[in-house]
């Protein structure tokens, strides 16, 4: 039993002397290393590690750790300490890196790991390592609080939340680390649960009252109501002896912002009770009860609880006295109102831009212009950018016929250059469109169609072209293809360098959001592509891949400058009125471009009247332009709304023969029409024209028989019956030229009995002899055309044709008379006869003017 114990000491005095010789050598290497590096050594070492405890240490043998490091490990560790003590920085990374295969759970190895990068200026990896650290001891809030502060210098939002929620999770008790939870949340939209950490701040502090009272605010802001009104009277009913003002004052102002003005007095009745009943309530409280008896209407309380603000500075208490004098605004009462505003108009001090204005509104509700506008000048001079003060001004000063002083308000500045470019042009006042629209009515009203048109007509364009072909702008940045595997790849991908090489990486929601809209848009890609592949192959045409660049645009439709200008019965009127302005102006294209917009855009949605004013227009601009595109449209529906019209027909044979190119679509329209109709005599007489033109006698008489047999007393129709079947006979075909002569001359005969042997049916009867060859009967009916006169009869026009009378008046009288014509042609005879002087007689007689 001796024996066994001298072996024992022997042994214990062996190690003894072991530990004092090896700890001499490391005394003396460790005071080689300076005192600043050892301190950063040590604090990594015992970062985060707990607090030497004050208790007395238990007697008798430890029970055993997990965490246990061999004698093998510990002294690698004092290996790679001192070379990092002695900036050997790589020397010791590789130490440690064989350390960690040994003792992989050990955290304290990654935070020196940490330190090493970060001396190295490798600030990813040495993030990376203390993340593994953390991961390693979760309950260690420091080292996150580290993690946070370096993932926010990163503008890492997704990877800062992780980082601020586990030091909450590792210290719940920190109120500051709370605080900047909450902040965050806020920062990143999601209220909700910036009202849960500011709920939790209060339950750790019951007495935080900022706490308490922005949690409230964002659980109104939430949609969350009922439960910012619990937590504020749950705290007031913990605080029976004394209560926060700030809290009593916010709980009120929520009651009456949901408009429980009932509730909000109760409350305030009821803190006068319980808080201030041997003192006078706080003037906060007394105004807010007063706007609420306001609102219950309650005028005589009102002024009770309001008539304090009047005493002292109106500058002290400026936003109480705005609040109650908007209340009685609000419900009508405009001398209550305008009481208050003037309490602070009166004091100098008060710089409130909106003030004039609210006085401005308040004399136009009482009908008092003049001081109405004298207001509205002062509050434009602080606020110039309000459209609707000037719009209000603008209509005062016409009411006072002003009607010069509007449009100089109303008009843009003169000193456009020098307004500072880099300012936001869609603020500028003067390309407002309720401004311009404003501004063109004046011009209309005073006649000036010139400038009403050059005002009006951009924002009429614009925004029929927008409604009629569906514009859409970019709205965000274009997007190729590579963006969007950017995007899937933020989420999905896996990392390939690194500590955390296979793990996915920390994002935020929105992220998330992106990346799976980013999927969806890059699956489309891919079938697209597959389809146009397929397509390709089918058709025997080599397939080539698209660029990856090719870009998709995220777009959204582009706001009209004059919204609902189809719905409004006012902005159809002025459509309308800027056709006409641009007729009289002679701007038949721009017109008519109008014209075919506001037809595409509203054919569902202007009434019909209007649609059919439109189309009488641009029938109208057409004639009297060299291009009838757009007007053949428009007389081409008026015609199928009003088949059997005749001043229908008339319009439209004003413009078919100017159509130029539109010709074929005129035959196309016709041979439609016609079989739709047949008993439209119109078109039938308009297709036999047509066979004229082009020399077909026999088709023309074929047409024109057609239309005889419905309409046999019809003048018309006997002279174009007529007139074809003599052309016919000049022909070499035919073979009974005589029969065919005496028919044609029947029908013409005809039409001199329903003409009442008018001179024009005496003329055309003697043409038409002449043109034969029977020059004897030619010169008696030319005879007699000499000796009948003939009234001038009006032109038929187009409706909304009488704008300009100018072609009219010059138009000389005797335009319907056709003497001149007949004597021409009997002097021809005359001379052919060999009759010369007879021949120069008849010219003197009828063809020369005195």
């Amino acid at each position: 039993m001796s024996h066994d114990y001298e072996a024992l000491a022997e042994k214990k005095r062996k190690a003894l002397a072991d530990i004092q010789g090896e700890g001499s050598s490391k005394k003396g290497r460790k005071d080689d290393i300076p005192q600043g590096i050892m301190d950063e050594i040590m604090q990594a070492m015992n970062f985060g590690g707990r607090r030497k405890s004050r208790k007395l240490k238990k007697r008798g043998r430890r029970t055993g750790s997990r965490s246990k490091l061999s004698p093998e490990i510990k002294s690698m560790i004092g290996d790679a300490t001192l070379h990092y003590g002695n900036g050997r920085f790589k020397e010791a990374i590789s130490v440690l890196n064989q350390v960690v295969k040994l003792a992989p759970n050990f955290a304290h190895l990654y935070q020196m790991l940490g330190l090493s990068y970060k001396s190295l200026g490798d600030k990813k990896r040495a993030f990376q390592f203390y993340m593994l650290a953390g991961l390693l001891n979760p309950k260690d809030p420091d080292l996150w609080k580290l993690l946070f502060n370096w993932s926010v210098e990163q503008q890492s939002v997704g990877q800062a939340c992780y980082c601020l929620s586990k030091a909450v999770m590792a210290d719940p008790t920190d109120v500051s680390l709370r605080y900047l939870q909450a902040s965050l949340y806020v920062e990143l939209g999601d209220y909700r649960k910036a009202a849960e950490s500011y709920d939790q701040i209060q339950q750790i502090s019951p007495d935080d009252v900022e706490a308490l009272k922005s949690g409230a605010k964002l659980y109104q802001k939430c949609g969350r109501v009922e439960r910012s009104f619990a937590i504020l009277e749950e705290y007031l009913a913990g605080h029976r002896d004394e209560a926060d003002l700030s809290v009593i004052d916010l709980l009120v102002a929520m009651f009456m912002q949901n408009n429980a003005y009932e509730k909000a007095l109760q409350k305030i009745e009821q803190a006068q009770v319980t808080y201030y009943s041997a003192k006078e309530l706080p003037l906060e409280l007394k105004t807010k009860a007063g706007i609420c008896h306001i609102h219950l209407g309650d005028m005589e309380k009102a002024e009770v609880f309001c008539s304090v603000l009047q005493s002292g500075r109106a500058l002290d208490h400026a936003d109480l006295i705005t609040e109650v004098a908007d209340a009685y605004m609000t419900l009508g009462q405009i001398n209550s109102a305008l009481k208050y505003y003037y309490m602070l108009e009166n004091d100098d001090g008060v710089d409130d831009d909106h003030l004039h204005l609210k006085i401005a509104r308040c004399y136009l509700s009482l009908g008092e212009k003049m001081q109405a506008i004298e207001f509205f000048r002062k509050a434009l001079q602080r606020l110039e950018n309000n459209v609707e003060a000037r719009l209000n001004l603008a209509s005062l000063l016409i009411e006072d016929s002003k009607e010069d002083e509007a449009i100089s308000l109303l008009s843009p500045p003169q000193d456009l250059q020098n307004i500072n470019e880099e300012s936001d042009a869609s603020k500028s006042w003067w390309l407002n469109g309720k401004i311009k629209l404003k501004l063109c009515n004046i011009y209309k009203a005073k006649g000036m169609i010139e400038d009403f048109v050059n005002t009006i007509l951009p924002l009429v364009r614009e925004s029929l072209y927008i409604e009629a072909h569906g514009i859409k702008i970019k709205g965000k940045k274009r997007l190729r293809e590579s963006d969007l595997f950017e995007r899937v790849k933020k989420v999905d991908d896996q990392k390939t360098d690194g500590v955390f090489c296979g793990s996915r990486p920390i994002v935020t929601p929105s992220d998330r959001l992106k990346a799976t809209r980013a999927r969806k848009q890059l699956q489309k890609i891919t079938a697209l592509k597959e389809e146009r592949k397929a397509a390709a192959m089918a058709a025997g045409l080599d397939w080539l891949s698209e660029d990856d660049n090719d870009e998709t645009e995220e777009e959204h439709f582009k706001e009209p400058p004059l919204p609902n200008l189809l719905k409004d019965e006012e902005h159809q009127e002025l459509i309308i009125d800027l056709c006409k302005a641009l007729e009289s102006l002679e701007r038949y294209y721009e017109a008519l471009d109008i014209i075919k917009l506001a037809l595409k855009s509203g054919h569902n949605i202007l009434p019909g009247e209007k649609q059919e004013q439109l189309r009488s227009l641009g029938a109208q601009m057409a004639y009297n332009t060299m291009d009838s595109k757009h007007g053949f449209d428009c007389i081409k529906h008026i015609v199928q709304l009003h088949p059997y019209s005749i001043t229908a027909w008339n319009c439209y044979y004003k413009v078919v023969p100017r159509s130029g190119k539109t010709y074929s679509r005129h035959c196309k329209f016709l041979r439609y029409l016609r079989s739709k109709h047949r008993d439209c005599v119109p078109s039938i007489v308009i297709s036999g024209h047509q066979f004229t033109v082009g020399s077909h006698h026999q088709d023309a008489a074929r047409e024109y028989l057609e239309a005889y047999k419905l309409l046999p007393e019809n003048p018309l129709i006997n002279l174009c019956v007529g007139t074809a079947l003599i052309n016919l006979t000049l022909g070499f075909r035919l073979q009974n030229k005589h029969q065919t002569l005496a028919q044609g001359l029947a029908f013409l005969y005809n039409n001199l009995r329903l003409c009442e042997s008018s001179q024009e049916a005496l003329y055309n009867i003697g043409r038409a002899c002449h043109h034969v060859g029977l020059v004897t009967l030619a010169v008696s009916y030319y005879e007699k055309v000499l000796a009948t006169t003939e009234k001038d009869h009006p032109i038929p026009k187009l409706p909304n044709e009488n704008w300009d009378h100018a072609a009219e008046n010059h138009k000389k009288d005797g335009y319907c008379d056709l003497r001149r014509e007949a004597a021409f042609n009997l002097h021809l005879i005359y001379k052919r006869s060999g009759a010369t002087d007879l021949a120069r007689q008849v010219l003197k007689d009828y063809c020369t003017f005195d």
